[in-house]
């Protein structure tokens, strides 16, 4: 079983050229047997681009997440935390190891999903 995100496009690239660790997320997938993640790269591109490996999810107070985090966080301390804005932990999804796919595939066609608002699991 693996899950599928919805990440912005930017952040999404800034995964596969090595610059962004950690996939921040206000709730996370319960399933804690998840080991793969599908990058669903959203609007404009809104297509599914490669897929990570979880080293481990990370779960703190928003103050130790970023100390914990920022340095390949591949987003600003004030995104970090307006994306945050409301809550008091975060979770962040450190990322062990990449595949870029060398032709983007269809959420649709090729997974039989529609984009998740904030995951999905898919049965591969």
């Amino acid at each position: 079983m693996k899950v599928v995100l919805s990440i912005k496009p930017e952040f999404a690239n800034k995964i596969f050229d090595g610059t962004k660790k950690f996939e921040f997320r206000k709730a996370i997938f319960k399933n804690d047997k998840i080991k793969t993640v599908i990058v669903y790269a959203s609007s404009p591109v809104q297509k599914v681009i490669g897929e990570f490996e979880i080293e481990k999810i990370i779960n703190h107070d928003l103050d130790t997440l970023w100390d914990m985090t920022q340095h390949f966080s591949g987003i600003s301390e004030d995104y970090f935390y307006q994306y945050f804005a409301e809550k008091e932990i975060g979770y962040a999804i450190k990322i062990k190891k990449t595949k870029k796919y060398k032709a983007p595939k269809c959420l649709r066609a090729d997974f039989n999903l529609l984009p998740p608002q904030s995951f999905a699991y898919f049965q591969s």
